[in-house]
């Protein structure tokens, strides 16, 4: 067996070992504790620092390399399978696959610290992150943050901003033989998402990036009976929006979108991050790796990083098209790629 077989048995025997493992968010003891198990088996220094957090590797090392270790809830796709090329099962791209890379790399002894956190796929109030940077900051200090999530081995830079509301829509309930004594709650969102929907995804420059400006309904609820017109609609409303934007100013932007057509109350707002390729370790992965510059066209803890003012950057061997799918899996030889280009980086 060649030294790059060997290397993509490794990462694919051990992103297999960790679907394996039950890690739904709020449910990651388990799996930290398997990872912290596994690094120092291989004596690399290890750090717990609560609540499922766990740091490993060298604390002089300049860069950190970030993963979340929970999931998306299961849908028949746990236990994990593999064949010749991918890895199959839940959290395959998002993000284990990653995590498996991570712990080759420090078990290897690359020069980089590494950390796991959890709570990932929550909404930011339930994150893991932002607590443990608040209590431990000094001991994640880096130039460098590179968060694991899926790019398919691209540099994707920033992140929107993601925002979730609840948008009601009144009416008057009163009998469905008789509809012109009432005022239907149901018909009025459907004239207020239909405005929405016809407003077209805008795009948004910003250091020489694009990101796409977008709002969608993403749930809706309303009605009694069959024979009650009703008096009440309720719309999930989730908007994304680029960096360079204050959360107060895209929750201004939002209620313009919406504007004339039910009433909006902001229930979370995770804000963006900006790019941060003018880093000169950004820059620095880019050239080494040869690697494509996208914008991240999601939001992603990259922004909690920023927000502890720590420039961060996404890069992983995730196909961002294939998480939180049933069907959800990861290359092998995407595996493989992510490992070399971080292993042969010298920051």
């Amino acid at each position: 067996m060649t030294d790059d077989a060997r290397l993509a048995e490794r990462l694919a025997a051990r992103t297999l070992e960790l679907i394996d493992i039950p890690s739904e968010s709020r449910d990651e003891a388990r799996i930290a504790g398997h990872v912290a198990g596994v690094l120092r088996e291989a004596a690399v220094p290890v750090e717990d620092l609560g609540d499922a957090c766990v740091l490993a590797g060298d604390p002089t090392a300049r860069v950190l390399l970030a993963g979340h270790l929970d999931t998306v809830p299961a849908q028949d796709n746990r236990p994990g399978r593999r064949d010749a090329e991918r890895v199959h099962g839940l959290g395959a791209s998002d993000m284990l696959g990653a995590v498996a890379v991570m712990l080759e790399l420090a078990r290897d002894g690359a020069p980089y610290r590494c950390l796991f956190f959890g709570r990932e796929e929550l909404p930011l109030a339930e994150s893991a992150l932002t607590p443990l940077l608040r209590r431990a900051r000094d001991a994640l200090d880096a130039d460098l943050v590179v968060m694991m999530e899926p790019t398919d081995n691209e540099l994707h830079a920033g992140c929107l901003g993601n925002v979730n509301a609840t948008w009601t829509f009144s009416g008057v309930a009163g009998h469905s033989a008789r509809p012109w004594q009432a005022d239907n709650a149901i018909e009025r969102a459907a004239r207020g998402i239909a405005a929405l929907a016809e407003r077209e995804p805008a795009p948004h420059e910003f250091h020489g990036l694009t990101f796409v400006e977008v709002a969608s309904v993403t749930r809706i609820a309303g009605g009694i009976a069959g024979n009650v017109i009703p008096d009440t609609a309720v719309a999930h409303l989730n908007y994304r929006y680029p960096p360079g934007w204050s959360p107060e100013e895209a929750e201004s932007r939002l209620a313009a979108l919406v504007d004339g057509h039910g009433r909006l109350e902001v229930t979370s707002n995770a804000p963006s991050a900006p790019v941060a390729l003018d880093q000169p370790l950004a820059r620095s992965l880019v050239a080494h790796g040869d690697l494509a510059v996208r914008p991240k066209q999601a939001w992603t803890p990259v922004a909690e990083f920023a927000a502890a003012g720590l420039a961060a950057v996404n890069f992983g061997p995730g196909e961002p098209g294939m998480a939180h799918r049933r069907e959800e899996s990861v290359s092998i030889a995407a595996l493989v790629r992510s490992y070399d280009v971080l292993a042969r980086w010298r920051p």
